[in-house]
């Protein structure tokens, strides 16, 4: 092969998409895209509605009232001295959002409570709504049972469990597992789309060099293994660029939009000093993220590299066989088949990344770029799983970019024949 010849092709098809308005504007519209869906996200989680929702209570122990105001004046107002129809009526009238009727029976006997509202305030709302009653009737019981204060803490302490990892070295690291499987699982599903969308890529460009017969004078200069192996390189060149891109512009977003956050919430509101720190950790989790070991990264450019190369090679044999992308739909399966299947064991790897499903379809080259990444991002995966995985994709690689040279040398000159496997299978024995 002439290595100059490749280095021309992976020239002009990388200049000559990295210059398109398309290649552009979806490079900046990434990271936009991406600045304005945390905003939304911020925005919405620190934002008070003016809304309120005033709920009637009807107290029949005489005692329950008075806890729930104190639990929050805003939302419960004691009716007590009015009747159900009342009440029914003021529900009916918009004046209140509803009211709940309370007995001895809803404390002693735990019999259900009934909330009759207009409907409004939503999901949000009603678990509110039974969470305080499930707290006021529970603090009540206690009381009747002369429980002590000590008890009572007993009671209500909620214990949790901070994990630590440990990690072959010996070495304690804070566990990050569920922001980790979150990073693992969209790591996959990026790799997925990009397989299917460089690798889109690289046929559609082959079969428009083939049907306006612009591959004929190419062929006659460039031989068909090197005009492959160049536009291979030239897209995922392009690919590279653009992830690279990506990848620092969400590295630095992510890295001062939580100081932006909290200097925007700071003067806006005037908060005293433990105010603010309340304030501050209701500041999305998205804005403060764990740091992500860089390994990772050069991980993720590996697989999606090894990945691309190996389904392009079969994109660019199939292009070269088709005079049409619908000419395309009838050889895609056998390729898009295994990413498909990946794609769902993914699902599967994400909720138990060491299962010998996941360990095994990890190792497998057609779904290693997907399942090994995401693998790596949630767990500790042995350094042999992953060098093994590597070299079986690079062997792998050798032959379809075998099979589909052969392909190609044949398919890029074939024009108006509907191409079957028999045609196929015939191309590479030839």
């Amino acid at each position: 092969m002439n290595w100059r010849q490749i280095f021309l092709v992976l020239q002009r098809e990388y200049l000559t998409r990295v210059k398109s308005k398309g290649f552009i504007w979806a490079t900046i519209l990434v990271p936009i895209g991406f600045v304005v869906f945390v905003g939304i996200v911020f925005f919405i989680s620190i934002w008070e509605s003016d809304t309120t929702f005033e709920i009637g209570i009807l107290d029949e122990t005489g005692v329950m009232a008075e806890a729930l105001t104190e639990l929050n004046p805003a939302r419960y107002v004691d009716y007590s001295s009015l009747s159900a129809d009342s009440l029914r009526s003021l529900v009916q009238q918009e004046e209140i959002t509803g009211f709940i009727q309370m007995d001895e029976e809803n404390i002693e006997a735990g019999k259900n409570l009934e909330l009759i509202y207009s409907g409004s305030g939503g999901i949000q709302l009603l678990t509110s709504i039974r969470t305080d009653m499930r707290e006021v009737i529970r603090q009540e019981r206690l009381r009747r049972a002369n429980v002590s204060p000590e008890i009572r803490q007993i009671y209500d302490a909620s214990i949790q469990v901070d994990s630590r990892r440990l990690t072959r070295t010996g070495d304690e690291q804070d566990d990050d597992t569920i922001f980790l499987s979150i990073i693992g699982m969209i790591m996959g599903i990026v790799i997925f789309g990009a397989i299917f969308s460089y690798g889109g890529y690289v046929t559609r460009g082959v079969i428009e060099e083939k049907t306006s017969r612009i591959i004929e004078v190419i062929v006659s200069s460039v031989k068909p293994i090197e005009l492959l192996t160049g536009k291979m390189a030239g897209v995922g060149a392009l690919a590279l660029t653009q992830f690279t891109v990506w990848i620092l512009a969400f590295l630095g977003l992510t890295a001062v939009m939580g100081p932006v956050a909290a200097m925007v919430m700071d003067p806006a509101e005037g908060l005293a000093n433990t105010e603010l720190s309340e304030a501050q950790s209701e500041i999305p989790a998205l804005l403060d993220l764990p740091a992500i070991d860089t390994s990772l990264f050069v991980y993720f450019i590996i697989f999606f590299v090894l990945g691309y190369l190996l389904y392009s090679s079969l994109f660019a044999a199939i292009g070269s066989a088709s005079d049409s992308e619908t000419d395309t739909q009838q050889l895609m399966l056998p390729v898009g088949a295994p990413i498909f299947i990946a794609y769902f064991i993914m699902l599967h790897t994400w909720r138990s990344p060491d299962s010998t499903l996941s360990v095994v379809s990890s190792i497998i080259p057609f779904f290693s770029p997907i399942l090994m990444i995401t693998r790596i991002a949630i767990t500790e995966v042995p350094f042999w799983q992953i060098g093994l995985s590597i070299l079986l994709m690079i062997l792998t690689f050798a032959g379809t970019m075998w099979l589909s040279a052969r392909i190609y040398k044949i398919g890029i000159l074939s024009y108006g024949n509907s191409v079957g496997f028999k045609d196929l299978y015939r191309w590479i024995r030839q």
